[in-house]
């Protein structure tokens, strides 16, 4: 079994142990063993290592880690300090700026949303370097739809984020009586114009998570 936190791996027991995950892990031995894989198999786990299960209040699901060098740290959308802007996370930056008037994000690394509640989680979490979705299809599907269920079922009142098709597929997982999601285009230059921007969902999280009592994220605070 991996090992995340001693919390998480007792959630997620039987995704651990499931056929489909034990499938994978020999995948990912083989892959990490004779090709070049990110993140680092010690970042694989960041999203849940850096946001505990209880404290989750948002929940942005990205396709899968960046596949150029230096760039997947774990967390979905996020890069190293020092590692130049992704176009989808310039955009994200954008929208907030446009939302709240904070900007000046000198750095892509998202390191203090993850610790202020927000589960940076990629519905696939790792991949072949220079190879985007090459590890789509191996099992992390599975594995990420359970932590999306297990969010759903067991926590009350968190916001959901689901920018573009990937995303928005999880639809379906999630309980939409309980939890606010918040759905639009995906922030990538080829789509931020057909609803990303604009989309105030940085605003309409913090505004749902205040009504619900829990304390707003500070979206510039990295």
């Amino acid at each position: 079994m991996a090992k995340i936190t001693r919390e998480w791996d007792e959630i997620l027991k039987d995704e651990f142990s499931s056929p489909s995950y034990l499938k994978l892990r020999e995948f990912l031995k083989a892959e990490y063993s004779a090709r070049t894989v990110y993140p680092s198999m010690y970042d694989i786990f960041n999203s849940m290592k850096l946001t505990p299960f209880d404290d989750i209040k948002v929940v942005l699901i990205g396709q899968d880690p960046y596949h150029e060098e230096g760039q997947a740290m774990g967390l979905s959308f996020s890069v190293p300090k020092g590692v130049p802007l992704p176009p989808s996370l310039v955009n994200i930056f954008k929208e907030i700026e446009d939302e709240t008037g904070a900007g000046g994000f000198a750095s892509g690394d998202l390191t203090g949303w993850a610790k202020q509640g927000v589960l940076l989680l990629n519905a696939v979490l790792t991949v072949r370097a220079h190879a985007a979705n090459s590890h789509k299809g191996k099992g992390w599907e599975e594995f990420t739809d359970g932590v999306i269920k297990k969010i759903s079922a067991k926590k009350e009142n968190v916001v959901f984020f689901l920018w573009g098709a990937n995303a928005r597929a999880k639809k379906p997982l999630i309980d939409g009586s309980k939890h606010l999601i918040l759905e639009c285009a995906h922030p990538s230059p080829l789509s931020a114009y057909n609803g990303f921007f604009g989309c105030g969902h940085f605003v309409k999280a913090n505004e749902y998570l205040i009504k619900h009592g829990k304390m707003p994220i500070e979206w510039s605070s990295l």
